[in-house]
């Protein structure tokens, strides 16, 4: 009588690589991240509430931790670095007019950052409707180039604005909301009002774009070099010989 072979009791050996070990630290890093932005937006949004009852603290607390958020977004939003801190004070004089009636159903950044959103095309719906004052084409070209350039990231900040303003609105504010200020794909979908595959789509078609356009800067830059030709080394000058007189020789 033949016995079948049994299966080998012994564990069988999971090989575990280098590139493992960075996808799991990648995932675990995305999850700490996660959590950290949860337990601010929960932190935030209690200093919210308890600021629309009347809670001084609460209210300094509140405008601290999301001014950072709001300015960048404005900024983004408006193509505007100049008016951005002015757009940012608007936004909060109107959140803090608003604070009682927050119910704390959405996180209050998405709250907050959904009146930065209103206060920007008020802002653009005042600027299209006032008269024209000057003949210059371009009047805010004119205004960055009397801006003092020396600044550090000055250069960087305006380089970000220019690919950014390449975009159509709506991926520019999807972008902006998801991967600047970090809002959750859920609650820029809420402040956009479309779906949250909607917002992943423009985000990446966002993405692909702004990847093109670094490329096509990268090579128009590398094209602008020219080439370095070996110059023809000089033979070093030789100083001319002055032939000394030989000195008088006076007669005794």
């Amino acid at each position: 009588m033949i016995t079948p072979a049994l299966p080998s009791s012994r564990p069988t050996r999971v090989r575990h690589t280098k590139a493992d070990d960075e996808t799991d630290i990648k995932a675990r890093n995305k999850v700490e991240t996660s959590a950290t932005a949860v337990s601010r937006d929960e932190s935030t949004t209690a200093w919210a509430l308890a600021a629309g009852g009347g809670d001084a603290d609460a209210t300094d607390r509140f405008v601290r931790s999301l001014h950072r958020d709001v300015v960048r977004y404005v900024a983004h939003l408006s193509a505007d670095p100049q008016a951005a801190d002015d757009l940012a004070q608007d936004t909060f004089l109107r959140a803090l007019g608003s604070l009682h009636r927050f119910e704390g159903r959405s996180s209050a950044r998405a709250w907050l950052l959904s009146i930065a959103r209103r206060a920007v095309i008020d802002s653009h719906r005042y600027a299209a409707a006032r008269p024209r004052l000057c003949d210059t084409d371009d009047w805010t070209l004119v205004a960055e180039r009397a801006q003092p350039t020396g600044l550090p990231g000055f250069d960087d900040g305006i380089a970000l604005l220019d690919l950014l303003d390449a975009l159509p609105d709506e991926r520019r504010e999807a972008f902006v909301l998801t991967q600047m200020v970090g809002l959750p794909y859920a609650e820029a979908a809420e402040m956009s009002d479309c779906p949250v595959g909607t917002v992943r789509s423009r985000v990446a078609r966002a993405r692909a774009t702004l990847v093109g356009l670094l490329a096509e800067a990268e090579a128009s830059v590398t094209d602008d070099v020219p080439a370095l030709a070996e110059a023809p080394v000089a033979a070093p000058a030789v100083a001319p010989v002055v032939a000394l007189a030989e000195p008088a020789v006076v007669a005794a």
